[in-house]
């Protein structure tokens, strides 16, 4: 699955990849989480376009989101099946510009934070994006990140990764005119076993509120991971859904 990844790269490096035009700005961001506003590539009137949308998708016939799952990710196995996405899969795909993502490995009780990096600048993942209308008539565009089975390196971390989308296949996934879902759907595999690098950091990365490039570094030999703290069970005061609240 992919729940945090980063962008390092130069707007620079950004613009030449995915060919935009105009100026592309934005800082460095290094624990991008759920429910936050992440730069997405998607295609108007024939041409590249960078915006901004909330990551969490909600499909427009979703009448209240607070009754809804978060759905930060798409299975790329049922993306053209599940009601939620295939819509999205048809008209609204999207490319997520990245450098990377995090990813935590079981450990006995504790789960170890890992960094899996492309190793030659910034990739795309694939993604799905949605308009939703409020009852009040309230806008919001929001996307997903699609997964995949992980390839050979990572699935010593996890099931999943992310899909990630060739520059030679951007007009493929990016154009929904000319390019249907089933054809589309062809893209959504493992990564290449050399794209990738993975390897051990701090757990300062749990927490959202920290960013910057201390979350990315390796973690030193020797260095050993600060024990998770113990929790007391507390009773709930109203029944647990099971729902994550996008608000």
């Amino acid at each position: 699955m992919c729940g945090r990844y980063v962008i390092t790269s130069s707007p620079e490096a950004i613009q030449a990849l995915f060919g935009l035009r105009g100026q592309v700005d934005f800082p460095p961001r290094y624990n991008i989480a759920p429910t936050q506003p992440i730069p997405v590539v998607r295609l108007a009137d024939g041409e590249r376009r960078l915006e901004l949308m909330r990551w969490g998708l909600i499909p427009a016939w979703v009448k209240d989101p607070r009754q809804f799952s978060l759905l930060i990710n798409a299975r790329g196995e049922s993306v053209n099946d599940k009601p939620a996405f295939r819509n999205a899969m048809r008209r609204r795909r999207c490319l997520v510009p990245a450098d990377g993502f995090y990813e935590w490995k079981r450990d006995g009780e504790r789960k170890r934070p890992y960094f899996a990096h492309a190793k030659n600048g910034p990739i795309a993942f694939a993604g799905l994006w949605e308009a939703w209308t409020g009852p009040n008539g309230e806008e919001m565009d929001t996307v997903c990140i699609v997964t995949t089975a992980a390839n050979r390196l990572l699935t010593r971390l996890h099931d999943r990764m992310p899909v990630v989308i060739a520059p030679e296949a951007f007009d493929m996934w990016l154009d929904c005119d000319r390019v249907d879902a089933e054809l589309a759907a062809t893209l959504i595999a493992p990564a290449p076993e050399d794209l990738f690098e993975a390897y051990e950091i701090s757990t300062a990365v749990n927490r959202t509120a920290n960013d910057g490039p201390h979350l990315i570094a390796p973690l030193k030999d020797g260095e050993v991971q600060p024990a998770p703290p113990l929790r007391v069970a507390r009773p709930r005061a109203r029944k647990d859904d099971g729902q994550q609240s996008l608000f």
